[in-house]
């Protein structure tokens, strides 16, 4: 599918294969999996509402990515097959709910459609004072981001391909891991030199294991163990991957590794045995939205005493690339005062993330946003008809520049990460924000790097 033409008309997707759901998924642009039912061009999970004639479907308290009749939801929860998979997570020291979810506030996040109408409600000249308002914070307040593009010679394996050939090797993703890398060393989270091991201990690492939250397949967690010998490795992150970095980790008989499939909002470190009194770097290469910020608040907490005797770990420093501004959610934010100083308010947030897409794509005035982690329900919606009040504000955003859009979407994600930054330097650690790969690599290239001095 790809982006929108210039026109900003979509192209309709491709037929669905013969006997196959006829629903699509937009985040995996493909059609449903699942077979169509006999009498419908639909299986059972995407029936609509008034195709089904058996009342409404909602989605499954268990698990949210899929939907079941309502009147049979009570009966659904006692036999679904992620029930006991859930059950076993809930029962680990490591796990407790929303720990990292920021100020213990409660309640949904606002999804990106619910940003875009909030948006569309504004008046002109409302309109335009926001944009004024940002613009006037990100002179005032945000931190200048310096570019950083660092490849050490310690990556010079990865860098020319000469890496395990069961792991795949995709350049744009090298370069960027190369780069997060090579800051490590720069700011002092990684020792230069050989992989040389001294006194059971790696010469080239400064830490004893490393975190990587977000951890997708785990390849910038391996570079680590490559190139800086790293030995004791947690890989979290919430969903299944296949052709995962494991394989060859597990391999390395001198590499401990554990992998946690579990929401980092969920997350207590003092609760992973096998962290305990290691010294450790977390790190994240795809940091999507909160992720960022709960991130930060799991490794930096404010809930639990640090000196109890199951925290009695040590965060050395983090590496944490920002991304995907436009998830981002005010109940999550971690430097809410920050905004509040400057008089932006929670609406103001929420409308500053919709408009960061601005900054990757130029153009965020579709409903459809690639990246929806926030709307995991299935049920099919007729698309709504935009009123009046939407052409207007429609009609001004394509009145501006692509270039001076994407100035506003660099703005609004300036002015995120600069709260985020100030948020560690509260916290007592030393932080820079940096551009780490140039913008042709990928336009999301920011980098947040933290440094504990005690």
């Amino acid at each position: 599918m790809g982006r929108a033409p210039a026109n900003g008309k979509r192209s309709p997707p491709p037929p669905p294969p013969p006997g196959r759901c006829h629903f699509w998924l937009p985040n995996k642009r493909r059609h449903c999996a699942n077979s169509s039912l006999p009498s419908s061009q639909y299986c059972g999970n995407h029936l609509p509402e008034s195709a089904s004639g058996a009342g409404r479907r909602v989605p499954c308290p268990v698990d949210p990515s899929h939907t079941v009749l309502e009147e049979n939801l009570e009966a659904h929860v006692g036999k679904c097959p992620l029930k006991k998979q859930v059950a076993a997570l809930t029962a680990q020291p490591y796990y407790s709910k929303g720990i990292n979810s920021g100020a213990g506030e409660a309640g949904c996040g606002v999804t990106s459609t619910e940003k875009r109408a909030a948006v569309y409600r504004l008046t002109e000249e409302e309109f335009r004072c926001l944009l004024g308002k940002i613009r006037s914070v990100h002179a005032a307040a945000a931190v200048a981001i310096r570019e950083s593009y660092l490849i050490t010679g310690a990556c010079d394996k990865w860098m020319s391909g000469q890496v395990d050939r069961k792991v795949p090797y995709q350049e744009k993703h090298v370069v960027q891991q190369a780069s997060i890398v090579g800051n490590m060393e720069a700011f002092g989270l990684l020792r230069k030199g050989s992989n040389e091991v001294v006194d059971g201990e790696n010469a080239s690492a400064s830490a004893q294991a490393v975190v990587e939250f977000g951890a997708g397949r785990g390849y910038l967690t391996q570079v680590l163990v490559d190139c800086y010998g790293i030995r004791n490795v947690f890989l979290v992150e919430r969903r299944s991957y296949k052709l995962k970095a494991d394989r060859s980790l597990r391999q390395n008989e001198d590499v401990t590794l554990e992998r946690l499939r579990i929401d980092i909002e969920d997350l207590k470190l003092h609760g992973i045995e096998a962290l305990r009194g290691l010294q450790y770097l977390a790190i994240g290469k795809h940091l999507c939205g909160p992720a960022t910020d709960m991130t930060m608040m799991c490794c930096l907490p404010e809930r639990y005493d640090q000196t109890e005797e199951n925290g009695k770990h040590s965060l050395q420093g983090l590496a944490l690339a920002t991304c995907c501004h436009h998830l981002c959610q005010w109940k999550h934010y971690t430097n809410k005062s920050f905004l509040l100083g400057l008089g932006i308010t929670e609406e103001e947030f929420h409308a500053m993330t919709w408009f960061s897409s601005w900054a990757v794509d130029g153009d965020h005035s579709y409903s459809d946003s690639p990246v929806n982690v926030e709307d995991t329900s299935s049920e099919v919606r007729e698309p709504e008809k935009p009123d009046q009040e939407d052409i207007r504000i429609e009609r001004i955003i394509r009145s501006i520049p692509a270039g001076e859009r994407a100035s506003l979407g660099s703005m609004c994600k300036d002015i995120i990460d600069t709260g985020r930054l100030l948020w560690l330097g509260q916290k007592g650690v030393v932080a820079h924000l940096v551009s780490y790969v140039p913008s042709n690599i990928s336009p999301e290239n920011r980098l947040l790097i933290a440094k504990c001095t005690s």
